[in-house]
Parts: structure tokens; sequence; C-alpha cells
């Protein structure tokens, strides 16, 4: 399982890190987190793999969705693939509550 960072902690921080949601586009509408890269699950997964995201190596990463599920899917692959990424701990919702 990935690290996770709360949104007081990610808010505090939050020019030290890439933040990619990871949500489909749909979800989008409901609002996103302020200079956010929109790079779906899948993709992240398959950019990671494929070394197409490799200029975000040297960066800390913090991935969100929804919920905070498939964020942590996200991040725990980025791990799996050298980078270092972090997710946030209840995704989307927990950003607008504190």
């Amino acid at each position: 399982m990935a690290e996770k960072i709360t949104a007081e902690q990610l808010k505090s921080q939050k020019s030290d890190f890439v933040i990619i949601d990871v949500r489909e586009a749909d979800e989008l509408k409901g609002g996103i987190i302020e200079n956010s890269v929109h790079m779906p699950l899948g993709l992240s997964i398959r950019n990671a793999k494929k070394k197409q995201i490799e200029d975000l190596r040297d960066k800390k990463i913090c991935t969100y969705c929804g919920t905070g599920y498939r964020g942590n899917i996200a991040a725990d692959e980025l791990v799996k693939e050298g980078f270092n990424a972090v997710t946030l701990d209840g995704g989307y919702p927990s950003w607008n509550q504190s």
C-alpha cells in the first residue's frame, strides 16, 4: 500500500508535489484540485510502465480520486515503477472538508 497524505498536509506542501487526478473525465465536473494533472487510473499505470512520464521521476507525486481507492492503486503502481508517490487520504472529498 502506498503512503497516504492528509488534505491538510497536502495543502501546506502543495508546491512540493505534482498532483495527479486519476478519476474519469465525467467525474471532474464535481471539481478538481487546482493545478492538478488529469490522468485516469489506467492511463497513469500505462504511462509509468511505458516510461512515458519520466519527467516526473525526480518529483514528489500525490494521486487522488473520488474516494481514495483508485488514488491508492495509482500511487502503489507508481511506487512499484520507482516513483516517489503518495495518495490523498479520503480522495477529493477530503480536500473540500479541510
